[in-house]
C-alpha cells in the first residue's frame, strides 16, 4: 500500500507550464531565424569585396530578432503560470 502511494507522489512535473513552453519555443524561433539571417554573405576569394556582408538585414534586422527572442526567453522564464488571470 505505502509503495502505491510513493509512485503516486513521486510523479513526474515539468517544471514550467504549457504557457511557458510555449513562450519558449516562440524564443528560439526567434533566435534560430536571426541567425540564419545573419548567415551567409562571404567570398570565396579573399581578395575580392563583397558588399553584401554589410545589408540591412544582417546588420540591422537579424541581430535585432536575436535580442528579442532573448527578451521573450526571459520572460518565459519569468512568467509564472500558477498566476490567475482573474482576481
Amino acid at each position: 500500500m505505502g509503495e502505491q502511494k510513493r509512485k503516486k507522489d513521486n510523479k513526474a512535473e515539468f517544471i514550467f507550464g504549457k504557457k511557458n513552453y510555449k513562450f519558449l519555443f516562440i524564443g528560439l524561433a526567434f533566435i534560430a531565424i536571426g541567425f540564419i539571417l545573419m548567415a551567409g554573405g562571404g567570398s570565396d576569394n579573399p581578395n575580392v569585396y563583397d558588399p553584401s556582408i554589410f545589408s540591412w538585414r544582417r546588420i540591422r534586422l537579424a541581430p535585432t530578432l536575436v535580442l528579442i527572442g532573448f527578451g521573450i526567453q526571459v520572460y518565459a522564464i519569468l512568467l509564472n503560470p500558477n498566476k490567475d488571470s482573474k482576481k
